[in-house]
């Protein structure tokens, strides 16, 4: 018995791990994108990311020897994700270049609240009124972040919100698509989609594409690569630990985000988003300790 204990919790702490490890390489990943946005048009940048993206997730399901290729690949759920991602990549990518890097991280914590509150909805999960509660004050939060009817309001900040219920969709569409499916496979069509995002959004920029110099190119390298270990610690990180002891540490990434924008950009905290991403991160922690409560009894 003390052995099995002893085993839990030493894959909570691996799994824990690998979700820090996850959030690093995402904050990692905006930052470099951040950096490309001041040269590269945004459509030029979803499309070289998510290019380099799939031709490595590619290879990697070569390794694996999983097929890319099948008939869950067209089944709904995953055309529903393949949208979802498009959507939350395009605006998100927008958000990061628009407005400072912190603030879009903040915003972006919100969309463990959105995925339980679409569960409830779109799989008839169970969430208790008080779990509703906290999903209400976790809103409030990015309110209070955004501050719409203020001077600091910023319409800009919309595109990080837009961005961030593209991910929550994409995370319920991922719940629902084909086991058979790997890690892989699923990241390779999630960085075609950014391709096609790019490729949609080109349309609309009407911006030429820049030729790339050494140091542009090391940034959408680093962007690639960082983006790309992200996504398979995040994936290590699901499969390691128990999901109510692992996913807390998604918030790291607040603390990544927000650093690296202090330390690289200048940006500065005001009070009202930090008093709103703690309130985000309240409500976030509330359901997870909730939901665990409840599958106990």
């Amino acid at each position: 018995m003390i052995s099995g204990i002893a085993t839990d919790r030493r894959a909570n702490l691996l799994g824990s791990v690998w979700m820090i490890a996850s959030m690093a390489g995402f904050a990692v990943e905006d930052t470099f994108i951040k950096a490309a946005s001041t040269t590269l048009p945004i459509a030029q940048i979803l499309i070289l990311f998510g290019l380099g993206g799939a031709l490595l997730f590619a290879c990697i399901a070569a390794m694996n020897k999983e097929p890319l290729f099948t008939k869950d690949v067209v089944s709904r759920p995953m055309r529903i994700r393949v949208c979802f991602e498009i959507i939350g990549r395009l605006f998100y990518v927008l958000a990061i270049s628009l407005i400072p890097l912190s603030a879009a991280t903040v915003i972006l914590q919100a969309t463990p609240l959105v995925v339980v509150a679409g569960a409830a909805l779109v799989f008839g999960e169970k969430v208790g009124w008080r779990r509703w509660a906290a999903i209400f004050v976790g809103l409030v939060g990015v309110i209070v972040i955004v501050q719409p009817g203020t001077d600091g309001f910023s319409m800009l900040s919309i595109l990080a919100i837009i961005g961030m219920i593209g991910f929550a969709g994409r995370d319920l569409a991922s719940r629902a698509a084909p086991a058979s499916l790997g890690t892989s496979v699923l990241g390779f069509y999630g960085f075609l989609s950014i391709v096609v995002a790019g490729a949609l959004f080109s349309f609309w920029e009407s911006a030429a594409f820049v030729a790339l110099d050494l140091q542009v190119s090391s940034y959408m390298l680093g962007a690639v690569l960082a983006g790309v270990a992200a996504y398979s610690c995040l994936m290590k990180a699901m499969r390691t630990g128990e999901v109510s002891a692992v996913t807390p540490f998604r918030y790291t990434r607040l603390l990544f985000g927000i650093g690296f924008g202090i330390a690289f950009f200048g940006e500065q905290l005001s009070y009202s988003m930090m008093f709103g991403s703690g309130l985000i991160v309240l409500s976030g922690l509330f359901i997870l300790w909730r939901g665990r409560n409840t599958k106990r009894q």
